[in-house]
């Protein structure tokens, strides 16, 4: 069966959409088949474009080219499917770059980017903090993503944002364990200072709470530096516990207030030790 009578057979499958990228990402069978799980895949994957795709169209709006870093990126599922539903039908320069530190997942990147005949696509071997320093990315950029990056990333990524003075950020955090440990450590000097105290005192508590502290560190560090924050679910995702979406839109919205608020978290929970990491002069 051809792609393009596959494709009308298949409603699922949007006009132009690369048939042979759906079978690398395992929505459709080698033989271009689609079961119920396949469908709920592709589901999966419309759903997180309509988060970004208005962000581009915004790019768009104010500069004729997109320049997109995705963090953590893994097998770049996420780059592919911006590129093949949206960078490639662009004129111009836009590209996007896929920053992961496992040496096989880049080649193999690049070899399908150039299978697929995805020229505006950039893969480096690189972890986020290095790529912040790399000479082979813009000294600007318009959109940085970062879904389940492990270990710092997410916070890494934040950085990048910040230092490439990205407009836009979004981001599915990961690897929230590093507060949860700070509170955990400092439990015994905290539990006589407030009845607050309890809400992290037993030990699941105190993983479920840090979970959640480090994300409101991450939204105020970001509002401190003048983004506007939005925080949903990434309905959809299934397969993954660590379901929250952060979607910061840079406004050069006023920062006195969360950066205040900021440090008050900080030293109410006794955090300050993490001050370098939320809080930085920028702010």
């Amino acid at each position: 069966m051809t792609d393009v009578k596959l494709a009308s057979q298949t409603p699922e499958i949007r006009p132009g959409q690369s048939i042979e990228l759906l079978k690398e990402l395992h929505i459709l069978t080698r033989d271009g088949k689609m079961n119920q799980d396949s469908r709920r895949k592709l589901k999966q994957v419309y759903h997180l474009y309509q988060f970004i795709e208005p962000l581009m169209q915004q790019v768009l709006q104010e500069r004729s080219e997109i320049r997109l870093v995705d963090h953590g990126a893994g097998k770049s599922y996420l780059g592919f499917i911006l590129y093949d539903l949206f960078f490639k039908s662009l004129a111009g320069p836009s590209r996007i770059y896929g920053i992961e530190t496992r040496d096989e997942l880049v080649r193999k990147s690049e070899e399908l980017a150039a299978r697929l005949d995805f020229p505006g696509m950039s893969f480096l071997n690189l972890s986020v903090a290095e790529s912040a320093l790399s000479d082979l990315l813009p000294a600007e950029v318009d959109i940085v993503t970062a879904l389940h990056a492990c270990n710092t990333a997410t916070d890494d990524a934040i950085h990048f944002g910040l230092k490439k003075k990205a407009r836009f950020m979004v981001l599915v955090p990961c690897c929230q364990a590093e507060v949860a440990s700070v509170l955990k450590k400092n439990k015994g000097k905290t539990l006589t200072k407030s009845a607050l105290t309890e809400i992290w005192r037993h030990p699941l508590h105190t993983r479920e709470f840090g979970s959640q502290v480090t994300n409101v560190l991450r939204c105020l560090q970001l509002e401190a530096h003048g983004y506007q924050v939005n925080v949903t679910e990434l309905v959809g995702w299934e397969h993954s516990m660590k379901n929250e979406l952060i979607i910061a839109t840079y406004q050069d919205l006023p920062r006195k207030r969360p950066s205040e608020r900021l440090q008050e978290v900080l030293a109410t929970l006794g955090l300050e030790e993490m001050t370098g990491r939320f809080f930085t002069a920028q702010c």
